[in-house]
């Protein structure tokens, strides 16, 4: 074992400490478990956005895409999602102000049982496959460092993530996000620098690698602006997104917490490319999930190699445990709750709650056995869980006028748009999410008019005035 690996061993035995002493601490109840309680200040919320976000999509996927076809222009997508999350920002007061604890809980509150469920179903399976992509991500940097078989690598990963999260719910992942974005934006922001310097600098990177590999442009302006609308719909959509805004303390510090997010996020974006494009200059042929810590391995000193190694586990382990505590809090309040036990105590929730974080961690280290692409497991995560739900949810917090069948039916259009361009596909270059998104928007408003028109009435608001009120807002 290397030295790199023991610092990797030190952190994760530090994050599983720090569970122990949050759960034997702070938490009293389930919503302490499920939402910290709905007292987290902006810099906490920021934080522990920011970790739950820069994941192994915005580390080792953006270090693979540099190392493959969008080279240097991978770094747009971080960029896009901070500019993402800042547009999430101005729908952040409403999410606070719905005092929900999950996504489809506001869309029942809108459109009734039949929305609510497809909703749920849709939240929880996406989830399955974004916390497969943290622990694949998670393992591939275990793997690279000890040369350890990876089937055991993964399983090791899947088990202490599941263990932290189980131990100290969202308020313990709140408390270890604190830690991983500092080491996550410090680290790497030391780390490239020294990496790109040792491997012989920008100019030797320019000489050696493809003129379309340097290029800030080379994925394409389509494929920008289509990732920027991807990430505003997903984390607007996203329960582990989402349930950060609803455990703000109120609804400006939701706003605050958000901005703040975006730009961290804005600014860290480009750090995974640079180090992807070394990997690719000296190593080709390597398995791309492998650049990023192939190239710390090999141009940084031991002691930084395993703050950027720790920092990518980090980031990881980071979003597993929001997606995992995602699952738990849909599963315990949308499907438990709601359907099978409405009386259930305090106590059996906590208990249905970790048991389903359990369910889900062993099912998300299944699917990460078959060692897929990062990035791909999670577009097809977002494309599952908002293309069709966008409309009726985010306009559904604001348009008066949205009918009972608007909501449905845009729901159920917009996901079988999106399956049939992802099947199709993807013509013309458009993603998926964001044609499925735009069916559901464009059949939201068309049925609400139309059903408006005929004289039905609109669905009640999710957000009455005792919401607001009960989430401190007059």
């Amino acid at each position: 074992m290397t030295s790199t690996f023991y610092v990797i061993l030190a952190y994760m035995a530090c994050m599983i400490g720090i569970g122990l002493w949050v759960a034997k601490r702070k938490i009293r109840q389930s919503e302490d478990f499920l939402l910290a309680g709905r007292q987290l200040g902006p810099a906490m919320m920021a934080g522990t956005l920011a970790a739950a976000e820069i994941g192994g999509g915005s580390t080792l996927g953006v270090a693979a895409k540099a190392y493959g076809e969008w080279g240097f222009s991978a770094g747009w997508y971080v960029v896009s999602a901070g500019i993402g999350i800042f547009l999430v920002s101005f729908v952040a007061p409403y999410l606070r102000r719905s005092m929900a604890t999950t996504v489809p809980e506001i869309l029942a509150r809108r459109y009734g049982r039949t929305s609510h469920i497809i909703t749920t179903f849709l939240s929880i399976s996406a989830l399955f496959f974004a916390t497969a992509a943290q622990v694949i991500a998670t393992s591939s940097v275990i793997h690279v460092v000890t040369g350890a078989d990876l089937p055991m690598v993964i399983i090791l990963s899947g088990c202490v993530v599941t263990a932290y999260t189980l131990m100290g719910g969202l308020m313990s992942v709140a408390f270890t996000d604190i830690v991983h974005i500092f080491f996550i934006t410090v680290g790497m922001a030391v780390a490239m620098p020294i990496i790109l310097h040792n491997s012989g600098g920008w100019d030797h990177l320019v000489a050696t690698l493809p003129p379309s590999q340097m290029s800030l442009t080379n994925v394409g302006w389509k494929t920008i602006f289509g990732l920027i609308l991807m990430y505003f719909m997903t984390f607007s959509t996203g329960q582990e997104a989402v349930q950060r805004y609803f455990a703000a303390r109120n609804a400006k510090v939701a706003k605050m917490g958000s901005f703040m997010c975006s730009c961290l996020m804005a600014l860290y974006g480009f750090i995974p490319a640079v180090i992807g494009l070394v990997a690719l200059a000296h190593f080709p042929g390597i398995e791309p999930n492998s650049a990023l810590p192939t190239a710390a391995q090999h141009f940084a000193p031991t002691i930084i190699a395993g703050v950027v190694l720790a920092s990518v586990v980090a980031a990881t382990m980071s979003s597993a445990s929001g997606n995992m505590l995602a699952v738990s809090t849909l599963f315990t309040k949308d499907v438990f709750q709601k359907y099978i036990r409405p009386d259930a105590t305090d106590k059996q929730l906590m208990t249905w709650s970790k048991g389903a974080i359990l369910f889900v961690g062993m099912c998300a280290v299944g699917i990460a056995l078959g060692n897929y692409s990062i990035i791909s497991l999670l577009i097809l995560a977002f494309t599952m869980r908002a293309a069709g739900p966008f409309a009726a949810f985010v306009f559904g917090l604001i348009y008066e006028k949205a009918t009972v069948n608007a909501g449905l039916y845009s729901i159920i259009l917009g996901s079988v748009a999106a399956i049939g361009w992802q099947q199709a596909g993807e013509p013309y270059g458009i993603m998926a999410i964001v044609f499925g998104a735009l069916v559901s928007t464009v059949s939201f408003f068309a049925i609400s008019k139309i059903e408006i028109a005929m004289g039905v009435a609109p669905a009640p608001l999710a957000i009455t005035e005792e919401h607001r009120k009960a989430s401190g807002e007059e």
